[in-house]
């Protein structure tokens, strides 16, 4: 046996050279861009004369400012209108495959990438946004950079990066209804901390991640960087080949089957060697809701809201400044906290698995007097979806406001934000200060099924009680 985790076996592959610094040279398989990070980039290859390297290895689409409740051209707002034509004109320019709202494949960078097949086992990903992690679910190494990096990219298809250790996370046992992928990343945070994966790779394994579906695998490796970890991945394994099977940019027929051979030789062997090992009873875990300013703040729904004096003395000040933030009182239970906004949406959890979630949850009754709720659609192809299945008319009836696929209210680059001192639940990955738009604005992350929960209550509720 060779030893090697998947991480070496990918890198490895890729390695063009190491470097006098100590990095690697690293040739990036595919790189996925939108309207935000890419701009600048296109800027400066123009000012230098530079081409796009391999402008088939690059998909554009656009996601983190297209407005959710009407995307027709011009957008009302004029920047973000300026973005999108940028955009369009560096893709027409250099050759590169744009998705945009008339492609019918329009969508977070990170859903459309595994559901249109582009993200593969074994590969290197790389895409100007930090949640970039997130394809890991499917056995890629892959990882957020930024502009001058993209633009380094788009120039050499290279990158100059340091190889991280790898931790190995074990969930194991079986998790319980109402229990879900969001709520097992934010416990692994909890427990790690938010620089716990600083210089490591997480490789997530065990009983529970080995019984997740591949949506479920992207909840998890996408939040990985709100833990430290610049990569987070799951071994493929035939849940990974049946997900693959079939869409529009993965292999078929015969060259499936070569490549099932290699996808499932890209897993880390029996015997690989770990830099650090981690254990996690899956059985144990209850429904997760961040209180405070960053994802590792967080407590089950049947707990309190930690008391600044009984935490070690370093974290004491941090406590304090998150509930001085949040409004909230140490000792008093989380569940019952009164919530002004509802979001259902983005690369952690706009899936069509996660809408189905909600959609159960949704069924149950009306959204509470005073509560704004949105459900946002990862993708056009999950907004098809879910309108097939009838969804779309399960969370209207219930007082939801459906929209358009696109980022939405999780970073709020777009007229979707929070209001004054509005709290928010929601299902994207940051409780940051500002985040959602607004600098006084309140967030608590939670599963998709969680929000809808809290909508029906107009409070944090545990959606076990519901179900």
């Amino acid at each position: 046996m060779s030893e090697r985790t998947l991480l070496d076996k990918v890198w490895d592959a890729h390695a063009v050279r190491e470097l006098p610094s100590g990095q690697t040279q690293l040739f990036i398989g595919l790189h996925l861009i939108h309207e935000v990070t890419s701009p600048q980039a296109f800027s400066e290859l123009h000012e230098q004369g530079l081409p796009v390297r391999f402008p088939a290895r690059t998909f554009a689409t656009v996601d983190h400012i297209v407005p959710t409740d009407s995307q027709r051209r011009p957008l009302k707002d004029p920047l973000a209108e300026e973005m999108m034509v940028a955009l369009e004109r560096s893709c027409r320019e250099h050759g590169i495959r744009l998705f945009d709202a008339t492609s019918g494949r329009q969508g977070i960078v990170h859903v459309i990438g595994p559901e249109l097949g582009l993200t593969q086992p074994g590969m290197t990903i790389a895409c100007g946004d930090s949640h970039t992690s997130t394809h890991g679910a499917l056995g890629a190494v892959a990882f957020g950079i930024g502009t001058s990096q993209v633009r380094d990219v788009l120039a050499t298809q290279c990158l100059a990066v340091g190889r991280p250790r790898v931790r190995r996370i074990e969930v194991s046992g079986a998790l319980a209804a109402g229990v879900y992928a969001k709520d097992v990343i934010l416990s692994i945070i909890r427990r790690l901390g938010v620089k716990g994966g600083l210089g490591y790779a997480y490789e997530y394994a065990g009983a529970v991640i080995e019984t997740m579906g591949i949506e479920e695998r992207m909840t998890v490796c996408n939040m990985s960087i709100e833990g430290g970890a610049r990569v987070g991945y799951v071994n493929p394994d035939e849940t990974t080949v049946d997900y693959l099977r079939g869409r529009e940019f993965a292999p078929q027929g015969a060259a499936l089957t070569r490549a099932r051979s290699f996808w499932r030789g890209m897993a880390s062997d029996a015997d690989a060697v770990y830099d650090d090992r981690v254990e996690l009873d899956g059985s144990t875990l209850a429904p997760a809701v961040t209180w405070g300013i960053n994802p590792g703040q967080s407590v089950a729904v049947d707990e309190s809201i930690p008391r600044p004096e009984q935490a070690p003395e370093a974290e004491r000040a941090g406590l304090a400044e998150a509930l001085a933030h949040m409004d909230l009182r140490p000792g008093e239970p989380i569940a019952g906290t009164p919530i002004d906004v509802a979001f259902i949406g983005s690369c952690t959890n706009g899936r069509i698995s996660d809408l189905r979630e909600a959609a159960i949850v949704a069924s149950k009754g009306r959204v509470a007097p005073g509560v704004r709720a949105l459900v946002v659609p990862g993708s056009r192809a999950v907004a098809l979806q879910a309108e097939a299945e009838g969804l779309t008319d399960v969370f209207r009836a219930a007082g939801f406001d459906w929209r358009e696929p696109g980022c939405s209210m999780c970073l709020a680059m777009n007229p979707d934000k929070l209001v004054g001192r509005e709290l928010c639940a929601s299902s994207s990955n940051r409780n940051f200060k500002g985040r959602q738009g607004s600098p006084t604005g309140r967030t608590l992350l939670m599963s998709p099924a969680m929000v809808a929960a809290a909508a029906l209550r107009g409070a944090v509720a545990d959606v076990r009680e519901i179900l």
